[in-house]
């Protein structure tokens, strides 16, 4: 069985997080969430899995954490270093990972069990896989919820905050994401980078999701893969009050 590198990204902005302040943490990663910090939430799915061997927690303040990440010895706590891209290409560069690598985030406090194994499953043998949710699953499941969508022909989907990084080629791709970062909450921004052939075939719906992968894939060299999760809750994470609201009702049952 392949054995993975997990990255929790459990960093904050640089000028502090204004819904962590409205919860009295110091960080995002320590809000509350069923009456417990939310990163313990997707640590400890990602400790349950026997795929993974080692989990390495970035952080620009390692020390505000260390009190509440369980003692394990797969657990590595590091400081991360400006952007997520950058932090995690320097990295792979300085060979600190071994592939193939998850990326989730501290704020998926939905993450359980299933999604994470589908996910791993469905990302075998890409050099970059990213977890997505279709449209009409999350509404179907959650009506009111608001999300940042992605337009193809067939669906429009929303990220789940979950990449696969399955071999050294997919650098080009964390250089690419690494020129958008920034903006990677506006889904033309991240295909406009990548030309104005795929913005185009997006806004159009010329393109399904899959040929969209395929097509950034060989402008960049290598295997992509859009992997849409069966659980549309993947697509949930707690970004502002009003998610934390709705994890919180979906965790009671009253959601």
């Amino acid at each position: 069985m392949t054995q993975w590198t997990a990255l929790l990204l459990a960093g904050s902005r640089p000028s502090g997080d204004p819904f962590a302040r409205s919860m009295e943490v110091t960080h995002k990663a320590l809000i509350p969430v069923a009456g417990e910090p939310m990163m313990l939430r997707p640590l400890r799915t990602i400790l349950g899995s026997d795929q993974i061997s080692r989990i390495i927690v970035l952080t620009q303040d390692p020390a505000d954490l260390e009190a509440i990440i369980p003692h394990d010895p797969r657990i590595d706590i590091r400081a991360s270093q400006g952007t997520i891209a950058g932090t995690l290409e320097k990295l792979i560069i300085a060979k600190c990972v071994k592939f193939p690598i998850l990326v989730t985030t501290a704020d998926h406090a939905l993450l359980d069990a299933q999604m994470l194994a589908e996910f791993i499953a469905k990302a075998a043998g890409a050099d970059l896989a990213l977890g997505v949710v279709e449209r009409t699953a999350l509404l179907a499941r959650l009506p009111q919820t608001k999300r940042t969508w992605l337009p193809f022909r067939g669906g429009a989907y929303s990220g789940a905050n979950l990449f696969a990084f399955g071999s050294i080629k997919s650098l080009s791709a964390i250089e690419q994401w690494r020129s958008v970062e920034q903006d990677r909450k506006k889904g033309w921004r991240v295909l406009a980078a990548l030309g104005p052939a795929l913005l185009l075939g997006a806004v159009l719906r010329l393109r399904s999701l899959d040929q969209s992968a395929e097509t950034m894939g060989r402008k960049l060299g290598i295997i992509i893969r859009a992997v849409v999760l069966s659980n549309p809750l993947a697509g949930v994470d707690v970004d502002k009050p009003v998610d934390h609201a709705l994890v919180e009702a979906i965790l009671s049952g009253r959601a």
